[in-house]
Formats: structure tokens, sequence, C-alpha cells
């Protein structure tokens, strides 16, 4: 341990506000669900996803070996450049995070080290195959999978019952959605801890503390898991908000089905060493859920803030990490510089939070800027209207079927006219 130096101990706390922020950011991936349906109480759904993120922590190190030695080179590589890459991975997930938007931490931290590796020896620092076969087609593959496989089981869920049965049926799928639930926590702990680990182990291994292609020490996989399960429990509120609420409406069968689904395609990544985002992932799985329920509407104004923002994660954090790499190079003071703008950053970032907080205790209430209900009011889209045109009508005393029925008669159909009663107000238009 007589090589670790004062810059090395600050790019390992670093790497672990990355890792605490990463857990609150992406919290919402494994209790989102469980939390829109009442299948459990805010607190108690990231109480119990944290404590399985610290036990996923430990269960495997491959994705960790992918990051610290294959997305760049390790040779010749300078602790400054995984602080930089560092500060652009964070400052993204806050970002992100104050806009709602569950966005992938696990790109935010490849595009600040690839940027902060560019900027440092040039493109010959980067791994080229190894970000197109490891990173790039699973960012593509993940969702569209994990969502496929989430509409196909929730059709099936939805033909698998029948009408006596619907209120069993709905408590025995909230038991399902809340251990579907534990499963994504612990696959969240096995492939985003690591990563935060993969770091640690990088930058160990450019100070010659460990030698290249190690695995992570004991106490870097403890400290990494405990990181992320701290950020867990306290919870990502904003984006929590979003995912269960902002872009469907889930009913525990929908929540099952998106949850076993993606925690399926994150533990198969975790097993090949794929360093897929789990942000990603659930949310193809909810997108999908949400398309395979008939009259289920997908909001895809939401949808597509959340597209936009998986397209810029890599270029923009890698242009806050190529950037504060450039400071860094100028020497001591330029590392001193990107530290101060770090905390001032995410100071002013948590300031403007602060504005319209998001706890656990609106985060399933109407948005606040809109009359209650105008978030159910938003119009099916183009995709939601056609799959409901070809999807055939649930066969008679299924579940659907009796939701659907029983939606009808919660809006009174017009009697006969009152003589004796007033005249009707002219409608309001709408």
């Amino acid at each position: 341990m007589e090589h670790i130096t004062l810059l090395l101990a600050i790019v390992v706390v670093t790497a672990l506000v990355f890792d605490f922020t990463n857990g609150f950011h992406d919290t919402a991936n494994a209790m989102a669900t469980t939390i829109s349906t009442g299948a459990l109480k805010p607190k108690t759904a990231v109480a119990m996803s944290a404590v399985l993120n610290l036990v996923g922590a430990f269960l495997s190190v491959e994705v960790a070996k992918t990051i610290s030695g294959g997305i760049i080179n390790e040779e010749g590589i300078r602790t400054e450049v995984i602080f930089a890459a560092l500060v652009g991975a964070i400052l993204w997930n806050l970002l992100t995070w104050l806009l709602g938007l569950p966005s992938s931490s696990s790109h935010a931290l490849f595009g600040g080290l690839i940027g902060a590796a560019v900027m440092s020896a040039g493109w010959s620092a980067v791994n080229g195959s190894t970000i197109v076969t490891k990173v790039l087609i699973p960012a593509v593959a993940a969702p569209l999978v994990a969502g496929i496989a989430a509409m196909v089981a929730t059709k099936l869920t939805y033909r698998i019952k029948a009408a006596p049965e619907a209120k069993a049926t709905a408590k025995g799928f909230r038991a399902g959605q809340i251990a579907s639930a534990g499963l994504v926590s612990l696959a969240h702990g096995t492939n985003d801890a690591q990563k935060t680990m993969g770091i640690i182990t990088l930058a160990l291994v450019a100070n010659g503390v460990v030698s290249p292609g190690s695995n992570p020490p004991v106490w870097v996989i403890a400290s990494a898991g405990l990181a992320i399960a701290l950020g867990t429990y306290l919870g990502g509120w904003r984006i929590i908000r979003t995912m269960g609420k902002g872009l469907t409406d889930l009913q525990p069968q929908q929540g099952f089905a998106a949850q076993t689904s993606s925690a399926t395609v994150i533990l198969a990544s975790s097993h090949l060493g794929f360093s897929l985002s789990t942000t990603q992932s659930v949310s193809g799985a909810v997108m999908g859920a949400g398309l395979g329920r008939k009259g289920g509407v997908v909001r895809w104004s939401t949808a597509t803030r959340m597209f936009v923002a998986w397209g810029l994660t890599l270029p923009a954090a890698g242009l806050v990490g190529a950037g504060a790499e450039f400071l860094t190079k100028q020497g001591t003071w330029g590392v001193v510089l990107v530290a101060a703008l770090l905390v001032a950053g995410s100071a002013v970032i948590w300031s403007l939070s602060r504005r319209k907080p998001v706890d656990r205790h609106n985060v399933t209430a109407d948005d606040l800027d809109a009359p209650v209900g105008a978030a159910d009011a938003e119009p099916a889209g183009v995709v939601t209207t056609a799959i409901a045109v070809v999807s055939p009508p649930p066969p008679a005393g299924s579940v659907a079927a009796v939701a659907d029925e029983n939606l009808k008669t919660t809006i009174p159909s017009p009697g006969p006219a009152d003589p004796a009663a007033p005249p009707a107000a002219p409608a309001a238009a709408v």
C-alpha cells in the first residue's frame, strides 16, 4: 500500500462518489414498477434493493475485468485520466437525475473514460473492438430483447387466469413482482457495482499497486458494494417517478413481466462480461409491458426524451471527461480546478433540485405542473394504436376482459331524461 498517493486516494473517493450516484440514479431500475403498482411501500422497496445490490456486488467480477482491462489500454494510463473520466460521469448522472431522465450511468462512465483517454493519449488508447462488442451492441440489443420479452410475457399473463380468480391473481402477481424486483436489484449489483470496481482497479494498476489483469481486491469489492447500496437506499425518487408513472401505467401483471424480463437480460450479460446499461434494459422492459396489455398506453413523449438522453450520454460525458483531462494535464492547479468545478457543479444541481423536491411522499403523485389526471389524458401513440388494432380481443372471462368491463362500468351511461330535473349546463370544451 506504499504506492497509495494523495491523488490516487482522491480518485478512489471520487469513484465511490460515482458509485453512490449510480445507486440513487438507478434505484428506479429495480423498484419503480413495484412502488407504482403498490406492491411495496417506497422506503421498504429501496431498503430491500440496497441490501440485494450489496450482495450482488460479491457474485461476479467479469464486468469489472472488462472495464479495468478492456475498454482502454492499461499501459501508460495516468491517474489524472481516471479522475477526469469520473468527473464527466458524475456530472452527467446528476444532470439527468435533476431532469428525471433514466439515462445510463454505465455509458456516462464509459463516455467519460473514453473522452479522457483520447485527450490524454489519442485514439490509440481506446480498444475500439471491445467498445463495439461489449458496450455498443449490448446497448442496442438489451432494451429490444427485454422489451419484446416483457411484451410477450404480459400478453401471456393476461390470458392465463380466469375471471373468478382475478383478485387472487393480482395478489399473486404482486408477490411475484416483489421477488422479481429483488432479482433486478441483485442483477444490478452484479453489473453496475462492478463498474466502479473496475475503475478503482484501473487506478491501482496505473499506480503499480496491483498488476495488470488482476481481479479487484476484496476491499475494493466491499467499498463499491457499500457505496452503491447506500445510494440505492436514499432512492432516486425523481427517476422512480418517471419510470413508474411517466412511461406507462402498470398493473401488477405488467410489473412482474417487466422486471423478470429485464433481470434475465442483465444476469445473462453479467455472466458474459457485457457491461450493458441496466437503465436501458429496464426501460425497454417497462415499455414492452405497457404495449403488452390491451388498452395500455406508452407515453412516447417521455420515451422520446429518454431516447435522446441515451444517445447523448456517451458523447456528452466524453466531452466533459476530455475537458477535465485537458485541465488536469496542466499540472496540480488543473487537478484542483477540476475538483472545484465538480463540487460547484454538484452543488448547483442539488440546489436546483430543491425547488421542486420529489421524495417518497409524492413519488407516485400526479405531475405537480399538471392538473390531476392530466398524465393519463395523453393520447395513445402510433405504435400503441397499431398494436391495439392488430391484437385479438381477450378471451371471455380473462383478467383483461374483466378489467375492460370494469373500466366501462365506472362510466355511467346516460339514462332517460327526468322532466323535473333542471336543464343541464353546457358541456365544457375539452
